[in-house]
């Protein structure tokens, strides 16, 4: 299967916010919104108010990422904006997990968890049958631009080994540092969407579509699809 790919909109350039939306619109396999809180890392980007200003003008799936210390304060307000996945971190709901994924359930939402680097495969366990998402962060949250941390490739490898044996639904999606220098080694891993930001996307060329073209291609390439046109 074709690597989904999910462009991170806190990296696109806001002040051509329509230009770009019309752009992804037709290209993109999902949105990626990242919400954060100031507390669970330190930094605030978009907001449930940023989803439903956008939500008319998109018919891709907006992925909802999650970066807050209470994720209940926020499910109810997401969906009614217009979410297609909730991902809260695996941190912040492991105290009440199955009531949280119940939750985000009843708005007709599908469910995804997010690991950071240091948060192991077995933290959840006992409702990894239940998700649509897993999410692994390949740098510390908070800010785009960090550095790959490889030791993240064994997660992956053993999320896909999890999938394979169980025959699981779920898809295992890489958050952090995709870019050319990473796709290969994500590919062979078992990554089924990349979110790309800054330097697997925005920065490629001026020109937006041009820019996909040329990520799609880098990728394709590092699939073995390099035949099938971008």
């Amino acid at each position: 299967m074709r690597i989904q790919v999910s462009p991170s909109l806190m990296c696109m350039n806001l002040m051509e916010i329509k230009h770009q939306l019309a752009v992804l619109d037709s290209r993109a396999d999902f949105l990626h919104i990242d919400i954060m809180d100031g507390h669970y890392v330190k930094n605030i980007t978009l907001s449930p108010f940023f989803i439903e200003q956008i939500r008319p003008h998109t018919r891709v799936a907006l992925d909802v990422h999650l970066m807050v210390e209470r994720p209940t304060d926020f499910i109810e307000v997401i969906a009614r904006a217009g979410a297609d996945y909730i991902c809260p971190h695996a941190e912040t709901i492991n105290r009440d997990a199955f009531r949280v994924i119940n939750l985000i359930r009843s708005f007709g939402k599908k469910v995804g968890v997010v690991l950071n680097p240091a948060t192991p495969v077995s933290y959840i366990h006992h409702y990894i049958h239940l998700l649509d998402k897993i999410t692994v962060m390949t740098v510390d949250p908070g800010y785009a631009g960090q550095p790959f941390i490889p030791e993240m490739v064994e997660k992956i490898k053993a999320l896909k080994a999890l999938k394979q044996q169980h025959g699981y639904p779920w898809l295992i999606e890489i958050d952090g540092s995709c870019n050319t220098r990473t796709y290969q080694t994500l590919v062979s891993a078992g990554a089924d969407v990349l979110i790309v930001g800054t330097s697997g996307l925005f920065t490629l060329h001026d020109d937006l579509a041009t820019a996909w073209d040329m990520m799609r291609e880098s990728i394709d390439e590092a699939q073995g699809l390099t035949q099938v046109s971008a």
